[in-house]
C-alpha cells in the first residue's frame, strides 16, 4: 500500500483523534462561510484593546457547542461571542495588572498537549503528512493561543482566589431555589475499594532485565533502536518506535527520568525499573530541563501465584474489617495501591467531591459487581483491570444506596455547597467584569449589535 493510500485510510482516525483534544480544533482549516455568496471569508468581529476575535473563531466554537448537544436556541452564537470577548477582556486586563504566564510553562503545556496528540494519532509523521506542515510549525501557530488560554485561567484564578462559602450561605442559597426548580438526582451509591497489585515476580523480572541487556547489545552493534521498539516494546509508544517526544522534568516517573537525564545524546541506559516494567532508555537530545527520548518497555509479567498472594493479603484485611477490628477507610488509606481512591478512604467520588456517585457513572465492571451485592457487603478478593491497564486484585465495599430523590440539604450537602460556591464565584467575576470593561476598549461589529455584548 503506498503512502497516499495509507493517509486516506488514516484520515478518519486522525480527525477523530484531533477532535478528542478541543485545543486542536484550532488546527482544523476552518473558515467562516458567507451564507449568501457561499465564499469562504474571515474577518475581525470584535476587538478588546489590541486583542481580536475572528469570525472563524466564533464559527469554530459554535460547531463545537453544537457537536456536544449544548444548543441554546437563537442566543447560542451571542453567548459564545460574549464568552470570547470576556476572554479577551481578561487577557487585556492581565497585561494591565501584570498577571503573566511563564514561557517555560507555556512550552511545557504545549509539549504535553502535542505529545498527547501524537500518542493518540500514532506518529509525528502522520500528522505532518496529513496537514502538510511540521510539528514545529504547528507549535508556532498554537503557542500564542495556548498562552492566551493560560492567561485567562490565571486571571480567573486571581479574581476568585480565596472565595469560600459558609454553611449559612449554603442554606440561604438552597432556600432561594424555587421548589419546582430543584434538581432531581437518580440512584446514587457509596462504593469503595481496596486494591493490591501483585508483587513483582523476581524470576520474570530477571528474564526481562536480561532480555533488555541483549537488545541493548544488538542496538550498540548496529541494530535500529526504533525497529527494535516496534518489534519488542510493550508500551503504547512502541508503535511509534519508542519515541516519547520532548518532555519536561517532573512529567515522567522518577526512575525513568533519572536514567534519561544521566545519558549523553545517543547513549542507551542499562535496564531501569519503574511501576510499568523494565525499560532501556535512549536520550536523543537535551535542552535545559527538557529532554527528547525513546525507550523499549517490557511490562512486568505476573504469575497466577502472584495474584494469589495479593488476594491472601486482601482477604486478611477484609476479615479485620468484617470483625470491626479495622475501619474500611483507614485500611484503604494505609493498604490500597490505587492512588485515585486511597486518598478518599477508598471511595469513588464525583466532581463535587461527594462520595455519592450516580449509578450511571460507574464503569461496567463495578456496576455489575454491586448489582449482585447487598448494602454493607464486602466482596471477596477479585481480579480486575485498573484504569492504567494493569491487572490487580481488589475487594469492593458497597456502603450505601441513595434512592432517586429531589435535592435536599441532608443528602446532597456537598453538591449544593459546590453550586453555592460556583454561584458566589460567578457573582465576583460579574462584578469584576463590570469594572474591567470600563478600563479597556471594546468594539463589536454592527452585525452582532443584536447580541448586546456585555450590556
Amino acid at each position: 500500500m503506498n503512502v497516499q493510500s495509507k493517509m486516506n485510510n488514516l484520515k478518519p482516525i486522525i480527525k477523530k483523534s484531533l477532535l478528542a483534544f478541543s485545543f486542536l480544533l484550532l488546527l482544523i482549516p476552518l473558515k467562516a462561510q458567507d451564507s449568501e455568496s457561499g465564499t469562504l471569508v474571515d474577518k475581525i468581529i470584535a476587538k478588546v484593546d489590541d486583542y481580536i476575535v475572528l469570525k472563524s473563531e466564533l464559527e469554530r466554537s459554535y460547531l463545537d457547542v453544537m457537536s456536544r448537544g449544548e444548543y441554546e436556541g437563537n442566543q447560542t452564537r451571542c453567548n459564545i461571542l460574549e464568552g470570547l470577548v470576556i476572554n479577551k477582556v481578561m487577557v487585556a486586563k492581565a497585561e494591565i495588572d501584570s498577571v503573566i504566564v511563564e514561557e517555560e510553562m507555556v512550552d511545557r503545556n504545549l509539549d504535553m498537549r502535542m505529545n498527547a496528540m501524537i500518542s493518540q494519532v500514532g506518529s509525528e509523521e502522520l500528522i505532518e503528512q496529513y496537514y502538510g506542515k511540521t510539528i514545529d510549525e504547528f507549535k508556532d501557530e498554537l503557542r500564542d493561543q495556548i498562552r492566551e488560554q493560560m492567561l485567562v485561567e490565571n486571571m480567573r484564578s486571581t479574581i476568585i482566589q480565596g472565595i469560600s462559602v459558609t454553611p449559612d450561605e449554603v442554606r440561604r442559597f438552597f432556600k432561594a431555589i424555587p421548589q419546582d426548580s430543584l434538581p432531581y438526582f437518580s440512584t446514587e451509591v457509596v462504593v469503595g475499594q481496596i486494591v493490591k497489585k501483585p508483587e513483582i515476580n523476581e524470576a520474570e523480572r530477571d528474564k526481562a532485565e536480561q532480555f533488555l541487556y541483549d537488545l541493548k547489545a544488538q542496538i550498540q552493534a548496529g541494530a535500529d533502536f526504533e525497529e527494535m521498539a516496534r518489534t519488542y516494546s510493550q508500551g503504547p509508544s512502541g508503535k511509534n518506535g519508542g519515541n516519547l517526544g520532548w518532555t519536561s522534568r517532573g512529567q515522567m516517573v522518577a526512575p525513568f527520568e533519572a536514567a534519561a537525564m544521566k545519558l549523553q545524546a545517543g547513549e542507551i541506559s542499562d535496564p531501569v525499573e519503574t511501576d510499568f516494567g523494565m525499560h532501556i532508555v535512549q536520550l536523543i537530545e537535551r535542552r535545559g530541563n527538557e529532554y527528547n527520548s525513546r525507550h523499549i518497555l517490557i511490562s512486568h509479567k505476573y504469575l497466577e501465584e502472584d495474584f494469589e498472594k495479593a488476594a491472601e493479603e486482601l482477604d486478611s484485611i477484609r476479615t479485620l474489617i468484617l470483625n470491626d477490628s479495622l475501619n474500611f477507610q483507614d485500611a484503604a488509606k494505609e493498604f490500597s495501591d490505587d492512588k485515585e481512591t486511597s486518598g478518599s478512604g477508598g471511595y469513588f467520588i464525583d466532581p463535587s467531591g461527594s462520595n455519592k456517585v450516580p449509578v450511571s457513572e460507574l464503569d461496567a465492571g463495578l456496576f455489575f459487581t454491586i448489582d449482585s451485592m447487598g448494602v454493607g457487603d464486602i466482596t471477596k478478593p477479585m481480579k480486575f483491570t485498573m484504569r492504567s491497564g494493569e491487572e490487580a486484585m481488589r475487594i469492593v465495599y458497597y456502603k450505601d444506596r441513595i434512592s432517586p430523590h429531589q435535592a435536599n440539604l441532608e443528602q446532597d450537602y456537598q453538591k449544593i455547597q459546590r453550586a453555592a460556591k460556583n454561584a458566589k464565584q460567578n457573582r465576583v467575576l460579574s462584578d469584576w467584569l463590570r469594572e474591567a470593561k470600563d478600563e479597556v476598549f471594546i468594539e463589536v461589529v454592527d452585525e452582532y449589535d443584536y447580541c448586546n455584548i456585555l450590556k
